[in-house]
């Protein structure tokens, strides 16, 4: 009797499903372009093809009511379109995934070395950062992970604070006089005191996949991880606030990295890329690129296809910024130059 009733259970979970699934709704979104712009205009609506009635229709867009057709006004990145509806007295909720690029073309910039300063060829460099004239770096790597104090201007390391094995350092910046450096994998991150160096915290991050790199604007703090999203930390309590999403005019830019905040934009390492994205942090759209294509040739390592360029630090001076890479044996200052 109980195998009798598992099977007429069993068939009429099947049947229900089966169905179900005959309804075959979904949205279909109209498009006049393949790369669509903010005040592009789309259309949209129910794919029906059983032609059953539809009622209490109501389409959102980051949970705001929307018609067709419908000018983009929305964030850059991954967008998705919900319609909800009823047929038969059945709810249903369906989602059409569409993506907004940026409506400018990078402008392309190029550089000119102003200076070069010895750098430690054994440092896997993940962030870079000015403190006054002094410059700080977190250094990765499992079971040789630091936080570094150095002399830019000699090469010297001042002082290394090492992390435990089972971290991998990763990005770094300096507010308010407290350090924060980032792990990889491990979901977490450290404080430090600017002055002594000495471990004050921790902090985790839920919402973000890793840690990448870390930057601030004096108010707030800027974290990548690893894709192509930048998300704003809380200053006070470092949590994941909001996001924006890194995209040109025609493509994503994933797997952002090291980061510095220059003058209102954010300087962005692509990693395994000889460039830095210039991103308005508004929203995520590269207004220019630096090609440091060739300033590799000027330094020796040890393994080319793993020590590429990371590390971009600023000290307010215009146009100038201080470039390395993991294990470089050079620190370079460079002026930027519109092509």
């Amino acid at each position: 009797m109980k195998i009798r009733s598992t099977i007429l259970i069993l068939f009429f979970l099947i049947s229900s499903c089966g169905s179900a699934s005959k309804e075959n709704f979904n949205i279909d979104l109209i498009k006049t372009k393949e790369f669509l712009k903010n005040n592009d205009k789309i259309e949209f609506f129910i794919n029906n093809p059983s032609s059953k009635i539809i009622s209490n229709l109501e389409f959102e867009i980051d949970d705001n009511l929307v018609s067709s057709p419908y000018l983009l006004n929305n964030k850059l990145g991954k967008n998705i379109l919900k319609a909800t509806f009823s047929v038969d007295d059945k709810q249903y909720i369906i989602n059409k995934e569409f993506v907004i690029y940026s409506s400018i073309k990078p402008k392309i910039y190029s550089y000119k070395i102003i200076n070069e300063f010895s750098h430690d060829i054994n440092s896997y460099t993940q962030g870079l950062e000015f403190a006054n004239d002094t410059l700080y770096e977190s250094t990765g790597q499992y079971k040789n992970s630091t936080l570094r104090k150095t002399d830019y201007k000699s090469g010297a390391v001042l002082r290394t604070i090492p992390l435990s094995d089972a971290y991998f350092a990763e990005g770094l910046t300096i507010l308010n006089d407290k350090i924060y450096q980032l792990t990889w994998r491990e979901k977490t991150g450290f404080i430090y005191d600017l002055k002594t160096l000495k471990k004050t915290g921790s902090f985790v991050y839920g919402k973000s996949l890793e840690g990448w790199g870390l930057c601030e604007n004096g108010t707030s703090i800027f974290k990548s991880d690893g894709t192509q999203k930048i998300w704003k930390l809380n200053a006070n309590n470092l949590a994941e606030e909001d996001y924006i999403e890194i995209y040109t005019n025609s493509s994503k830019i994933k797997s952002v990295n090291e980061l510095e905040w220059v003058e209102g934009k954010i300087y962005a390492n692509i990693y395994l890329k000889d460039a830095i994205a210039i991103v308005n942090p508004k929203n995520g759209a590269v207004e220019g690129v630096i090609d440091l294509t060739t300033l590799k040739n000027n330094v020796t390592v040890k393994n080319p296809d793993d020590e590429v360029l990371n590390g971009i630090a600023y000290k307010g001076e215009p146009n100038i910024l201080y470039i390395t890479g993991k294990n470089w044996n050079k620190l370079f200052k460079i002026k930027i130059i519109e092509k």
